[in-house]
């Protein structure tokens, strides 16, 4: 049974970092590629960075160039580190893998 769990959400002031982490059992992700997904209130969850197998990532482009998706295999961790933070990133945070979701983390950028 896969099982991801999402860690390191929070509130921080715009132009702040955060980085939300990924554990996962019941898998390995080093041989699936992960996404990283965001939902706020009456939108649809919609990716924000991913991993292949082979360590290749790409964004979103409202991300690109702020956010960096990696992955620990030793931990079976995958990190999203956010720098630059905006308000409008604000939103719960999931991370998804092969059909399976975790239960979120809050990421809020105000002041």
């Amino acid at each position: 049974q896969v099982q991801l769990v999402e860690s390191g959400g929070g509130m921080v002031q715009p132009g702040g970092s955060l980085r939300l982490s990924c554990a996962a059992s019941g898998i390995r992700l080093n041989f699936n590629t992960m996404a990283w997904y965001r939902q706020t209130p009456g939108a649809e969850r919609g990716a924000v960075a991913w991993i292949a197998t082979n360590g290749l990532t790409d964004y979103e482009d409202s991300v690109r160039g702020r956010f960096t998706i990696s992955r620990d295999n030793a931990k079976n961790t995958v990190y999203l580190q956010m720098n630059s933070l905006k308000p409008e990133d604000t939103a719960v945070y999931y991370c998804y893998c092969r059909g399976s979701w975790g239960k979120g983390t809050l990421v809020t950028v105000s002041s």
